[in-house]
Order: structure tokens, then sequence, then C-alpha cells
């Protein structure tokens, strides 16, 4: 090798373990499952430059490999996908934790076309890397060059082995930081969210609320009578109740709603942009969800039949802080629990005085309530409120 080839060789090793160097380094300080991502899309890109690629992550419940990243043509429909335990390159190179670098697929029987298919790929080469932790294999990383695209060398292997190497190790590291995370705002017996995480974002949704000028509601509620369930049927019995009450509000509820087991039988529901008309409608479902539900069906005393007592709140109408959103929305609760159970009462908005207004802001005022419906003025007394029909 001439001395000025010897230079250039030389100088790209020096810059590819430069880079390396800082591929370890930003990989292993990120947390963020989110910002791994980022960093690998980035870098792999960066530094071996193939038409299309991906990351696929093993789901730990069914040891499938779905689709966590994906870049190039066509990408975006590959998003989510999954492939089973050995199936494709993907999948064979997961299930024997060994590399595959293939000059040609088409000559290959582990090849599976079916997402060439759903992306509209042509891959004609391949580099899969497992993406392993102690043994232990994570995913795999996905290089696809197609035809008249060069083939993968022995160098871009080595290369992508060392930038897995180090994205497994944060890879594993964000999960585990995950759990942790899920722990310390996690529910043991409904799953739900807990009162800690719920003061987090109720403090959130209140600042967004108050920049961006949008609503934000908040139904409490509680189980009528549950202590019953307790004394009839012991304290198993009424954790999974609460189990299965967690349950009914994941498969009801918004994916953008908040749903919170605030302590004992007692549940909150956050809603963010959501305006009071809005949440009592969701309140409603709720009620009739939870008075339908046919509880520890397969107990021999099952099933048992519950209903539960609603009060709602929306921000800014009825309180100007996140505590008075979830005091106003309390009070209501109980406005329910004092009368008849099984029902939904709605927080009495605060008084907002007409002193100074000009007759035409009034004559506006007049014209939103109107095609709002009847406005519900606020009671008098303690006695005259309880007294109030309730929704």
């Amino acid at each position: 090798m001439q001395s000025r080839d010897l230079l250039r060789e030389l100088k790209r090793t020096v810059d590819e373990l430069g880079m390396l160097n800082e591929i370890g380094k930003a990989l292993t300080a990120s947390l963020e499952i989110g910002d791994v991502m980022h960093l690998i899309l980035a870098k792999v890109s960066e530094l071996l430059k193939p038409r299309h690629w991906s990351v696929l992550l093993e789901d730990p419940t069914t040891g499938e490999l779905y689709f966590k990243a994906a870049v190039g043509a066509g990408s975006e429909k590959l998003q989510g996908m999954r492939i089973k335990t050995g199936e494709g390159i993907a999948g064979w190179t997961a299930a024997n934790n060994q590399i595959l670098r293939i000059d040609d697929v088409h000559g290959d029987p582990r090849f599976a076309g079916l997402f060439d298919a759903t992306s509209r790929l042509h891959t004609r080469s391949i580099l899969c890397v497992p993406l392993a932790f102690k043994g232990r294999v994570l995913g795999v990383i996905e290089l696809v060059n197609g035809p008249g695209d060069r083939h993968f060398t022995l160098e871009d292997q080595r290369i992508l082995s060392t930038v897995a190497e180090f994205s497994a190790i944060a890879i594993e590291n964000a999960q585990n930081f995950h759990k942790v995370q899920e722990l310390t705002v996690l529910d043991d017996h409904t799953g739900l969210f807990n009162s800690r995480h719920l003061r987090r974002q109720l403090d959130q949704e209140v600042a967004r609320a108050t920049r961006f000028g949008h609503p934000v509601s908040l139904i409490f509620f509680d189980l009528d009578h549950f202590k019953q369930v307790n004394d009839r049927h012991g304290h198993q019995a009424g954790s999974r109740v609460l189990r299965e009450v967690g349950k009914l509000l994941a498969r009801t509820l918004r994916s953008t709603d908040v749903p919170v087991r605030y302590g004992g039988d007692e549940f909150v529901v956050l809603l963010p942009e959501t305006s009071k008309d809005q949440s009592l409608e969701a309140a409603r479902r709720l009620r009739d969800e939870i008075r339908g539900a046919r509880f520890l069906a397969a107990e021999p005393y099952g099933p048992l039949r519950i209903s539960a007592s609603f009060g709602l709140a929306s921000y800014p109408d009825d309180a100007k802080t996140p505590d008075e959103l979830l005091a106003r929305a309390d009070e209501a609760m109980y406005r329910v629990k004092r009368a008849n159970r099984d029902a939904v009462a709605v927080a009495v908005p605060l008084m907002q005085p007409d002193a100074g207004k000009s007759a035409a802001t009034k004559a506006a005022a007049k014209k939103a309530r109107a095609r709002k419906g009847p406005e519900v003025k606020p009671a008098p007394s303690a006695r005259k409120r309880e007294k109030k029909a309730l929704l």
C-alpha cells in the first residue's frame, strides 16, 4: 500500500473511531427510548448510508418483533408492523442471536417478501445485526439496499455491530428506567395512574390551558356501597373489583384521558382540552358502563352489580387553580353521595360579576349563553344545593 493510501486509510479509521466514540457517549447518556431511537437513526445514516433501514424491538409479552423506527421510501407503512419469532431475516437474526449479511436475498430461503410488498421496497442485499445485552436479544437493526446499490461489506458489518452494542446498552437502560418510572406512578391494584402522577399532570394541563386558552375538565367518582363488597366477600374480592374497574376505564376512555385511582374506591379522570359538556357526556358514559358491568362474573357469588357517584368540574369555569379544580369536582361528587347516588353532578360555575361591562359586552354574553342552553345558577345555600336535581 502506498503511503498516500495508508494515510487516507488511517485518517478514515481515526474519523470512524471518533464517531463511534461520540455514538457511545450519546447513546449511553440517554434514558428516553425516543431519544435513543433518534440517535441510532442519525448515526447509522451518517456512517453507513443505507437506502433503507429499520430498528425492530422485541415485545416481551409475545416474543414478536415490531418496527420501532424505519427510514426510507414507504417506511411509514412499516411502523408498528410485527413479525413472529424466526420469521424472515430479522426474525431469524433475533431467534439465533447471529449476524446475517446477504448479497442477494432472493436466493436465501429465510427471506420473506411480505414487507417489500407492504412498503414497495425492492430488497437485494441485507445486513441484519442483533441488539443483544448480556446474551438477551432486545431486537435487531436491519439495513437494506436495493438493485443497483452496493453490497454491504465486512467493514459495514463491523461498524454496525459496534453501533448495535452501544444501542443495546442504551435501550436496556431506557427500558429499565421506564419500568422504574411506571412503578412510581402506577397503582398496584388497578394498573391506573396514582395520585402522585395526577398532581403532576393536573398542574401541567392547567398551565397549558392557561397559556392556550382551552378548557380542562376533571371527573371525580366513588363506588357506591363498596364497603359491602369487602364485608360480604372479603378484601381480595374488593381488590379484584377495583382491578376490573381499572380495565373498564382503560377500554372506555380516550387515549388522551388520564385515569387515576385516587385512593380506596375513589377514582379521578383528567380530560385535557375537554369542555364541561363533553366531560358530562364522558361521565354519563362511565356511569352507564359501571352500572351495566358484571363484576366478578366467574365467582360463585357473582356477578356483582355496582354503581358509582360522579362529580365533575371544568377549568376555568369552575376553578382557577389545580387544587380548586379537584376540590370542586369532589364537592359535586359528594352532592350525589348525600342524595340518591348512581348519578352525575356538575360543579356550580364561579360567579362572574357583570359590573363595569358595556351594554354590547353584556348582549354578546347573553347570546353566548343562549347558544349554550340554560345557565346553571349557583344555589344560595348548601341545603338548597343538596336538593338541586342531579344529572
